[in-house]
């Protein structure tokens, strides 16, 4: 009888798995901002030698200068990896030319995807923007936030409240955000059934997780896949950890290693999600690395470390990128950050 069930059961399984397997691309970008290869090894120390990043089978190496500097900032890198093209500085979703491009983003929702930005910066912060505005500086928050409220994302939780309501022009955009049910709490994203749905988790820039930032990443990560998954459509999402690049500025150690360590869980949400979803790629990645940072010394019983700093801005060191899932073998190699651009239109089939 057992013999029966299991020669029953084997098939439906295998359709079950291979109708996953072709139903359309979802895709996680998941961006450690500031972190190079030696934050991900002091964050790694820090949570006792370990890492969910081990479970990633495809690693590549991202180049990140910027058109005229080996030394990008998050505009620049941005731009690259959500538009595919490299530009100078400063400047948010255009070339070189101030062409206005397209962002990945954008250009799931020309195909019916459900787009989503989670980051613990503010939303209208230079790698969030990447993904929806065009702009010759990253510093025009208010100019930013005009174009978010006009742009198609579905869900997205950030910072950066002030800009939409406490504006030069008297304008409040929440207020025009007539299709978005913007919560005021947590609980209410997660209650919340509308088709878009908005959280500003601060007024301005969130405080870091040491000054008691709250709820986690991980947790915004999560509610949101539950809302995705109950729509049964294809979905982009870009979670951005914002603040690892801020403890590299700040050259402290526990500042990075803590904000690490979210970033650990929150990329551990994403790959049980991808585990149970094999239509599913998560790329996890960085747009530069911060501080110079090296770890010079340190025990093992416990782990301990020595840590030192070479620069209070960013360094032009590769970057490394992770991949799971469905079309992971797109990220491997080294390659310019542009091309995760392009490795994600592929896998998406998009010419």
């Amino acid at each position: 009888m057992k013999k029966i069930l299991l020669t029953l059961l084997f098939p439906l399984a295998f359709v079950q798995a291979q109708q996953s397997q072709d139903a359309p691309l979802n895709i996680i970008l998941m961006i450690g901002d500031g972190t190079g290869l030696s934050q991900i090894s002091a964050g790694m120390y820090a949570n006792n030698n370990q890492t969910v990043l081990e479970e990633f089978p495809v690693i590549g190496l991202s180049k990140t200068h910027a058109v005229k500097n080996l030394v990008t900032d998050s505009a620049a890198s941005g731009t690259a990896m959500a538009c595919g093209e490299k530009t100078y500085n400063g400047v948010v979703g255009m070339d070189a030319k101030n062409k206005k491009l397209t962002s990945i983003l954008e250009l799931c929702e020309e195909i019916g995807y459900n787009t989503g930005l989670i980051v613990n910066s503010s939303i209208v912060h230079a790698t969030p923007a990447s993904f929806y505005a065009n702009i010759n500086s990253r510093k025009k928050y208010e100019e930013i936030a005009l174009q978010f409220i006009e742009s198609e994302v579905d869900y997205f939780i950030g910072g950066g409240k002030k800009h939409f309501e406490k504006r030069k022009d008297n304008r409040n955009l929440i207020k025009e955000m007539k299709t978005v049910d913007v919560v005021k709490s947590f609980k209410k994203y997660k209650k919340s059934t509308h088709n878009k749905i908005g959280f500003f988790t601060y007024d301005d820039e969130p405080p870091s997780l040491n000054e008691g930032r709250a709820p986690l990443l991980g947790e915004y990560l999560s509610s949101t896949l539950d809302k995705l998954d109950k729509r049964k459509e294809p979905f982009f999402l870009m979670v951005e950890a914002s603040q690892i690049d801020w403890g590299g500025h700040a050259n402290n150690i526990d500042y990075i290693t803590s904000e690490f360590i979210e970033f650990n869980n929150t990329i551990n949400v994403a790959l049980n999600y991808a585990k149970n979803n094999p239509n599913t790629l998560i790329i996890v990645t960085a747009d530069h690395e911060t501080g110079g940072l090296a770890i010079t010394g340190g025990g093992t019983s416990p782990f301990e470390m020595k840590a030192s700093f070479n620069t209070g801005g960013h360094s032009a060191t590769m970057v490394p990128v992770f991949s799971y899932g469905q079309s992971s073998g797109l990220f491997a190699g080294i390659y310019e950050n542009t091309q995760i651009f392009h490795k994600m239109k592929k896998a998406l089939g998009i010419n």
